[in-house]
Order: structure tokens, then C-alpha cells, then sequence
């Protein structure tokens, strides 16, 4: 018989249950149960109790024995096609019960080389027997204080099962971040790379632009300076023709004040060096070899 994985809660002996039923009630299983024969150093079995108060002691005990399989169910395994149960004893511990358990759980501690702090499921699952044995003991003594610390017990692992569940969703939440992240910083890089792009694009129309704006304002500056240096030149030519019409006008009223007294050979003996020069000045204007003529000028000239 190979027994199952020690524990530091004390079973009775294991009884081999009949395979020929598959109904696997406590009825059944107490009817069909063979007990092994009990072991040399264990205790002695007390000679029954008769009369009134065997039966008050009997129906005690099988109550007890009740509340300690509802506490700590019986354990059951296979073997070579034949089933073996295992119910938790319900015998009372004594201080050196309580002894031993203190000695034995440090010695598992050591031999299965549990951490002392963090989580750790090995000093855990020990802690766990190790509680649910005193559960046994005081059930046995007391059951109502047993059955207080079952549910102490059962308060206990519910809330390390909430945070278990707890610890498990907030990893699968952290998993699904972390692929969230990585498919968004490839995301982003993607865009970073048509950003640069883009903006690649862009200063090179700003470059073109620049040297298009470089451009027009070159050919402007030039096309005004002509414009300027036109202009300038129709306005020495306007003064000039100016000056030119009023010096012929100042010519033609004297010599028409003179001829209206005097011959014509007496009005150039009259008239001054001063005035027939003004008057040679006059009359090479019509030469363009002495002043070349522009558009205006010629337009000009046309008309006189």
C-alpha cells in the first residue's frame, strides 16, 4: 500500500473499501469497510462503555466524527484496483501532540527549503496543515470553537484566492498593455518616419520657394533700377525741352518787340552775340547727331 503525501495532519488508519458497488456513499462505504489491523504502538482501545451513559458518549463521538470529516474530508486513493479511504483522527492531542506538530513543521520548513519571507507556496501549504491540525484538536475538544476556526480558515484562503485572482488579472492586464504599447510604439515609429518625411518635403519646397522669392525680388530690383534710370532720363529731357521752349519763347517775343520798328538788317545789328547764340542753340536741336534722340524725344520732334 502506498500511502498518500504526508501530512501534519494526523489520519487514522486507511481502510480498504470494496470496488464491487459504484456508489461511493458513506453508507455504502461503512458497510463494505475492512479495517486494517491497528499498529503495535498505538493506543489501546478503551473496553465499551454500557448503559445510559456508553450511548451519550457514542452519539458525542459520532458527531464529532461528522463535524471532523465536514472540517477535513477523508482522503481517498487507488491502489492495484482497489480504493482506500483515510478519515482524519478524531483522538485528542496532548501537549506533546502540540510539541511534536512545532518540531515536525520546522523540520519540513528546512527540508523542503521554504523562503522565510515573500510568497512562497511551499511554506504555505505547510502553514495551511499545520492549521487545519489544530482545527482538529480543538474540534475534538470543542466543537463550536472548531467550527469557528473553520470558517476563520475558510475567510482566510477565500481572501488569498481573491488575491490570487486579483494578481492573475492585473498580469494579464499588464501582458495586454505591454502588447498594446509595443503595437503603438511600432505605431508610432511608422508615423515618426512619414513625419520626417513629410517634413523633408516640406523644406525643400521652402528652399525653392526661397530661391524663387530670391529670384523675383533680383529681377525686380533690376527691372526698377531701368525704370528708375528711364524715368530719370524722361525727366532730364523734359527739362531740357522745357528750358528749350522757354528760351525760343523769350527769343521770339524780343525779336517780335524788335521787328516791329526796325528792318531785318537792323534787328541783327541789334541783336546781341548773347541772343544769336541762343538762337544757333535753338536750331541744332533738330540735329541728332548732337543730341541722340529717345522714343520721347523723337515723338516729340515729330510733332514740332
Amino acid at each position: 500500500m502506498i500511502p498518500p503525501n504526508a501530512s501534519l495532519v494526523k489520519y487514522d488508519n486507511p481502510v480498504l473499501v470494496s470496488r464491487n458497488t459504484d456508489k461511493k456513499t458513506p453508507r455504502a462505504k461503512a458497510l463494505k469497510a475492512s479495517p486494517t489491523p491497528p499498529s503495535a504502538s498505538g493506543p489501546v482501545p478503551a473496553p465499551p462503555k454500557s448503559g445510559k451513559v456508553g450511548a451519550l458518549d457514542a452519539k458525542a463521538a459520532q458527531q464529532t466524527d461528522e463535524i471532523l470529516n465536514s472540517i477535513l474530508p477523508p482522503r481517498e486513493w487507488t491502489e492495484s484496483g482497489q480504493l482506500w479511504v483515510q478519515q482524519v483522527s478524531s483522538t485528542p492531542a496532548t501537549r506533546l501532540d502540540v510539541v511534536n506538530l512545532q518540531e515536525e513543521l520546522d523540520r519540513r520548513l528546512q527540508q523542503r527549503q521554504a523562503r522565510e519571507t515573500g510568497i512562497c507556496p511551499v511554506r504555505r501549504e505547510l502553514y495551511s496543515q499545520c492549521f487545519d491540525e489544530l482545527i482538529r484538536q480543538v474540534t475534538i475538544n470543542c466543537a463550536e470553537r472548531g467550527l469557528l476556526l473553520l470558517r476563520v480558515r475558510d475567510e482566510i484562503r477565500m481572501t488569498i484566492a481573491a488575491y490570487q485572482t486579483l494578481y492573475e488579472s492585473s498580469v494579464a492586464f499588464g501582458m495586454r498593455k505591454a502588447l498594446q504599447a509595443e503595437q503603438g510604439k511600432a505605431d508610432m515609429e511608422k508615423k515618426i518616419l512619414e513625419l520626417e518625411s513629410e517634413k523633408r518635403d516640406l523644406e525643400r519646397q521652402v528652399n525653392e520657394l526661397k530661391a524663387k522669392c530670391e529670384q523675383i525680388e533680383k529681377r525686380a530690383a533690376e527691372q526698377r533700377q531701368v525704370e528708375e534710370k528711364k524715368h530719370t532720363e524722361e525727366i532730364q529731357f523734359l527739362k531740357r525741352t522745357n528750358q528749350q521752349l522757354k528760351d525760343s519763347l523769350i527769343l521770339a517775343k524780343s525779336l517780335d518787340s524788335v521787328g516791329r520798328d526796325n528792318s531785318p538788317e537792323e534787328i541783327n545789328d541789334s541783336c546781341d552775340e548773347k541772343d544769336l547764340r541762343r538762337m544757333d542753340d535753338f536750331n541744332s536741336t533738330e540735329d541728332e547727331d548732337f543730341f541722340p534722340l529717345t522714343g520721347h524725344e523723337k515723338m516729340f520732334s515729330n510733332l514740332t
